[in-house]
């Protein structure tokens, strides 16, 4: 079957075909393009046509790399009907590619369980296996259940410390302060050793991501006015996924210079984030990101067991690649190189943080 890919610049009919469609991710929304312009690359939407009918919608990340080469990117994307349509995406976007785009990376927007027998598609046509931009592994909550099936559905421990931080007067919820926020993911990007985009990156995703028909916000958790632990959330459609954020230590005291008592306030924040999302109507919570690896002794490990507390549906969500230029193997080598000096100079570890 022939698809068309036809540009938009109309950012409101662009968002409503990503908001609609059943295959798609908030990670194809306009306002996600804007931030990654904020980073010098070059956003470009498409409604994907068949016979003049939209079947698709299609957010391509122009990355320039060295002088004459780029690589196009579709972060959880491309947003689709059918996963049936993908081989066909392959030649649509040879048509509009230019002659400088060596690679096309794509991450179809379906999760698959992360369970025994579970066998990922080595290729959709054309598009073979590679790896992913976004975290590849993460877990997952169905917000379709009761509030009741979902409280039940903690494991003890956080439905213990809900109930606790509840008690201690915790308030978490959707905030406007921007500063606490960023405090906190600054605060764990240093303790982490994570590294984070420039400032502007993240106001822009707030902004945009919210002025075409999705969302993006912000949720903190403040024990006696401080907030403790927060996340920045992007959502669109039936998903809002938790992209950022972490916790402080509270190092206040009490008048006799006690320490306070723990409130277990990241624990609000995931609690009162998931009963959020469901209020208004998401279906999916994505908790963003857990380690391929599990290594104990790393930070990572620690955001896993606390996610597991909250949801245990692991998922994948693979993503494929398409050569565009007989040099895409070479800049795919390079560009993993490049990954692995990061890692190395950031954080002393060759490994990926997720």
């Amino acid at each position: 079957m022939r698809l068309n890919l036809v540009e938009t610049t109309d950012p409101r009919v662009y968002d409503d075909a990503v908001r609609t469609l059943p295959i798609t991710s908030a990670l194809q929304g306009w306002g996600y393009g804007e931030a990654r312009r904020q980073l010098g690359q070059t956003p470009a939407r498409y409604l994907i046509q068949q016979s003049g009918r939209t079947v698709g919608a299609l957010q391509l990340i122009r990355k320039r790399l060295v002088p004459g080469f780029s690589t196009l990117y579709a972060p959880r994307g491309p947003a689709l009907e059918s996963l049936d349509l993908l081989p066909d995406v392959a030649d649509a976007v040879k048509r509009i590619a230019r002659p400088t785009d060596a690679l096309l990376k794509i991450e179809p927007p379906v999760p698959f369980l992360a369970a025994e027998g579970v066998t990922l598609p080595e290729g959709y046509g054309p598009f073979r296996r590679a790896d992913t931009e976004q975290p590849e592994h993460t877990i997952v909550a169905d917000l379709t259940r009761s509030e009741d099936e979902l409280f039940a559905g903690l494991h003890s421990m956080a439905r213990r410390n809900v109930r606790t931080a509840q008690k201690l007067g915790v308030v978490a919820g959707r905030d406007d302060d921007f500063d606490a926020f960023w405090e906190i993911f600054t605060a764990t990007n240093e303790r982490a050793k994570l590294g984070a985009f420039p400032r502007e990156y993240y106001e822009t995703m707030l902004r945009e991501g919210n002025s075409h028909g999705g969302e993006a916000y912000i949720v903190l958790s403040r024990y006696q006015g401080r907030a403790l632990a927060g996340g920045f959330f992007l959502a669109m459609g039936k998903g809002t996924y938790y992209l950022f954020g972490g916790s402080v230590r509270d190092d206040r005291v009490n008048e006799d210079g006690s320490p306070l008592k723990d409130a277990k306030a990241p624990d609000a924040f995931y609690w009162n984030a998931m009963l959020d999302a469901k209020q208004r109507g998401y279906e999916l919570f994505d908790f963003w990101g857990i380690p391929r690896v599990l290594d104990e002794s790393k930070h990572s490990y620690g955001v896993f067991k606390m996610k597991l507390k909250f949801s245990e549906q692991r998922v994948w969500y693979p993503a494929y690649d398409l050569n565009l230029n007989p040099a895409a193997p070479a800049i795919v080598r390079a560009l993993r190189w490049r990954k692995t000096q990061n890692n190395l100079r950031k954080r002393g570890s060759a490994d990926d943080v997720l």
